[in-house]
């Protein structure tokens, strides 16, 4: 069905030129004739493609070859509409139509521009230039995209010395109509020109343009929402592998580079151009579900898009993996083979064009020995050394680089992605285990494992790697595919290591140099995320993993077992820090009687860091290091027998004497009667400077009779914004302040609610802006606060103020979070903990604590954590007798309100819930 030939139409020219003497239709009737064949054109393509009769590499050739047929008839009515006004006119010389850029290859996205070239001996005459302004005039008008230019031959020579990018679009040009022996003419020129100047100035300036490229749309193949046309490993990166090769050999298509009579002697083998060719369609076939699901030159791959490009190209369910998952694993591996092939192929063309390199022994005569040699400077095998026979030296090599700090040679490149497959051999072989941890453990190890992990060494090397190369998951929190993820994850442990975090996470950084267990540290690091994707609960299958797989690398017994714990818990810190209340002296107990050994929880904790900073750019701030921080230090020391969690009347007098030895100069009275305002609660949430602030606050609103106080503090450090409110207690006070602090645009990471034994209430919370930074501007600040006395007032129409600000970008709306209600009376000895997870939304804090105290809850304190565009909120609550919440049918019947309002809102909004507060009785 689909050529790369021009389809000529001529009953279209024939229905827009009539007659012998060539008279062209109005011009109104004309362009209604060009689009219905446009329309047809376009329409043809897309059924045939959507009814799979072709992929998207056929599809592009067909629809580039309809389109060569519609320009013919464009080029003819032009000319019919521009006759010769005179016997000058009428010798004028002709010119070739020409295709370039993309089209020039023969190859048209649905929505993609057309690139046109007006090629003449010389410049054009009058006439000449009215045919050209018609043409682009009647492809404008009929609604198509169009790049152009008219040049002379020599015109199409000066621009090229001078524009690398005319260069590259003239490399693709191809003849569709008009005066063929001009074109021929100019081919000849281009190439002796080519020729002349050099391939040497071409290949520096794609691969500087390529480098420009990644470094804008991403220099890791394995972001989440990746660019198909211009990321690393999508389109643009093959088509330079087309421009590198027929620059440098004249030919047309890769393809030409099989076997050994082809230009460089046989640079592909048969199965790598059939790589290349599957990659290439594959990637073509995205692009146009993509075009089409759009309806636009759309060239990422958002979050909305994916499952309904997923769905269009077939992929469904299969056994635990989503069919979105399936299909982003194979577009993965995909981009990972183009990035192989790339590295491949290169290499292998700048040789054969340049001449072969000139292979030195090292001077380091234990390099010479090892099997290396130099090569422009760089390391490369020695003649007499092959990977395929020795699989180990592909482990060298990437040490000896690293050791002596030199760039493996691209030839090296080329030989280690050919030799992957013998990686297999090296499984439980000695010398491989020690050189690969050595590498693990050694200077910068993300830059060699991402080596290793594309040239695919890793998966050959250890076979559960593969199940996770490629992997992503369908949220909007991580950044990168799992394996990807995982080497950032090494590169933050090495960096902690180093000093280098010292100011972001000065814990981490401190205990990270001083672990004893450090080989088994990098290994559970390697190894924590091994296990996703296989269904279940990745930490416990991927500790099963660790327990097969540490001893064929290597590992002792011992750090066997250090690792499968490490890989079992070490989502331990982070779920406690931020979904629990590290005030309550049962979470530090538990996690102390869990870990145990001080050892492990300093592993534990250069782990989570590790882990959380690989996330991505956003999930790390100041907040998360402040909870981490005081975790790791509470726990610490109970572990080292100290009295952080003595009983909790003898912390609560503790703290009341604390805080009256910072009142000592205020009137005894004042300060007794600050001293009775808290219920044990409050006295062990605070320590004792925030406890003196607050009696000062207490002590200015009594003086001043105010009914409400509101003060906000910006507290950089921690990088949250402190928001205290001080009022009347009455039902409905916290959600109303959750609420307005949605529509002032602040995000709750944390709160504390404390009733005080004269019925004020006291609460605490700390907020940041919707990016994850301090919310510190003073205009906005004082919004925060007229919001809060407004929606406390009853004056602020909280539901349709929270409505206006529910908005979020279109790629979010397709990650679907299902609402989830866990309720816990373990987790804490005198609350019960309701951990709520849903889609976050702005007032969706509002909503849930609404419900909670509908069904007549109080709430201590609430923890406010989000990952992307999943809420994980966590309330410690008791009933209205300060009791845990334990009758079966009454928790049924919570679970139940609070689904509802995990439910998407009604565009109008749902009704505000009063809310009762808890009184922090013993």
């Amino acid at each position: 069905m689909a050529t790369n030939a021009p389809q000529v139409i001529p009953d279209l020219i024939a229905n827009l030129v009539k007659g012998e003497g060539g008279e062209p239709v109005r011009r109104d009737a004309g362009l209604g004739l060009l689009r219905r064949q446009l329309g047809r054109i376009q329409g043809e393509v897309q059924r045939a493609f959507e009814a799979q009769q072709l992929t998207g590499l056929a599809a592009a050739r067909w629809l580039a070859a309809l389109n060569d047929g519609l320009l013919h008839a464009i080029l003819a009515y032009a000319q019919a509409l521009n006759p010769p006004k005179s016997a000058a006119e009428a010798a004028e010389p002709p010119f070739a139509l020409v295709a370039t850029g993309g089209y020039g290859r023969g190859v048209l996205a649905p929505f993609s521009d057309i690139d046109l070239l007006f090629l003449s001996d010389r410049p054009l005459g009058a006439r000449g230039r009215r045919v050209v302004e018609a043409m682009l005039y009647l492809l404008w008008d009929i609604g198509q995209k169009v790049g152009h230019a008219t040049r002379s031959i020599d015109e199409c020579l000066e621009d090229a010395a001078g524009d690398v990018t005319v260069q590259t679009a003239l490399l693709d040009a191809r003849f569709l109509f008009g005066e063929r022996a001009i074109f021929e003419r100019f081919d000849a020129r281009f190439a002796e020109w080519r020729k002349g100047t050099g391939f040497d100035p071409f290949l520096h300036a794609k691969r500087a343009e390529r480098q420009a490229r990644h470094q804008r749309y991403g220099d890791s193949p394995f972001l989440v929402e990746p660019h198909i046309k211009e990321g690393r490993g999508g389109l643009r990166d093959i088509q330079t592998l087309h421009w590198l090769a027929r620059y440098a050999f004249g030919i047309r298509r890769l393809g030409e580079l099989v076997g050994p009579a082809s230009p460089g002697g046989g640079l592909l083998t048969v199965h790598e151009e059939r790589a290349i060719h599957r990659a290439w369609d594959f990637l073509w076939t995205v692009r146009f579900h993509l075009h089409y699901g759009a309806g636009r030159a759309e060239e990422r791959l958002t979050f909305d898009m994916q499952p309904v490009i997923g769905a269009r190209m077939g992929y469904t369910r299969h056994g635990r993996q989503d069919g979105v998952e399936r299909f982003m694993k194979h577009l993965f591996l995909t981009v990972r083979d183009v990035v192989r092939l790339y590295r491949l192929l290169e290499p292998a063309i700048v040789r054969a064009a340049l001449g072969p390199v000139a292979v030195v022994p090292p001077s380091d005569p234990a390099l010479a020995a090892a099997g290396f040699a130099l090569a422009d400077g760089k390391l490369i095998l020695a003649p007499n050394r092959s990977f395929s026979d020795e699989p180990v030296l592909m482990l060298r090599i990437i040490r000896a680089a690293r050791d002596r700090g030199l760039e493996l040679h691209p030839l090296a490149l080329r030989a280690l992605i050919r030799s992957t497959r013998y990686a297999n051999r090296l499984r439980g072989q000695a010398e491989a285990n020690a050189a690969f941890l050595d590498i693990l453990l050694g200077k910068d190890p993300a830059r060699w494992l991402r080596v290793l992990n594309e040239a695919g060494f890793l998966s050959r090397f250890m076979p559960d790697w593969a199940r996770i190369t490629g992997l992503m998951q369908f949220d909007t929190y991580h950044v990168f595919t799992v394996d990807e993820h995982t080497i950032e994850a090494i590169s933050v442990l090495r960096q902690l290591e180093n000093g280098e975090l010292n100011e972001v996470a000065p814990v981490a950084s401190e205990i990270a140099p001083q672990l004893d267990s450090r080989r088994a540290l990098h290994v559970a690091t390697l190894l924590h995320d091994i296990a996703k994707g296989r269904g279940g609960d990745h930490s416990e299958l991927g500790a099963r993993i660790a327990q097969d797989l540490c001893p064929t690398l290597g590992l002792t017994a011992e750090e066997t077992e250090t690792v499968s714990w490490l890989v079992l818990h070490h989502l331990l810190i982070s779920q406690t820090a931020f979904k629990r209340d590290i005030e309550d002296p049962k979470t530090i107990l538990d996690i102390a009687d869990l870990v145990q050994s001080p050892e492990r929880l300093k592993l534990l904790m250069v782990l989570t860091v590790s882990d959380m900073r690989a996330v991505g750019p956003k999930v790390w701030n100041g907040w998360k290091a402040t909870l981490l921080r005081e975790l790791y230090w509470r726990v610490a020391e109970v572990l080292a027998g100290g009295l952080s969690v003595p009983e909790r009347d003898v912390r609560v007098r503790r703290a009341r004497q604390a805080v009256a030895a910072l009142l000592a100069d205020r009137p005894q009275e004042e300060v007794d009667r600050f001293l009775g305002l808290g219920y044990p609660g409050y006295w062990l949430s605070f320590d004792a400077e925030t406890h003196a602030r607050h009696a000062a606050l207490i002590r200015e609103a009594q003086l001043n009779k105010a009914p409400l106080t509101v003060r906000t503090r910006v507290l950089e450090s921690r990088a949250v914004t402190e928001v205290l409110v001080y009022a009347a207690d009455h039902p409905g006070v916290f959600s109303r302040i959750a609420g307005a602090l949605a529509v002032a645009g602040a995000s709750i990471v944390d709160a504390r609610i404390h009733t005080m034994t004269d019925g004020m209430a006291l609460d605490t919370f700390w907020v940041q802006d919707a990016s994850g930074r301090v919310f510190e501007q003073p205009h906005r600040l004082a919004r925060l606060s007229v919001l809060i006395e407004q929606a406390l007032s009853g004056r602020l129409k909280l539901e349709q103020e929270i409505a206006k600000v529910r908005r979020e970008p279109a790629r979010l709306r397709a990650v679907t979070v299902p609402p989830r209600v866990v309720i816990d009376n373990h987790a804490s000895s005198s609350h019960t903990v309701i951990e709520v997870n849903g889609r976050d939304r702005p007032g969706l804090l509002h909503d849930v604590t609404a419900a909670i105290s509908e069904q007549g809850v109080q709430i201590a304190s609430a923890h406010i954590t989000t990952y992307g565009v999943r809420a994980v909120d966590v309330f410690y609550v008791k009933d209205l007798f300060g009791l845990k919440i334990e009758n079966e049918r009454r928790l049924a019947s919570l679970r139940a309100r609070l689904l509802a309002a995990l439910a998407p809102p009604e565009p109008e909004g749902g009704v505000a819930v009063p809310v009762r507060r808890q009184k922090n009785a013993a």
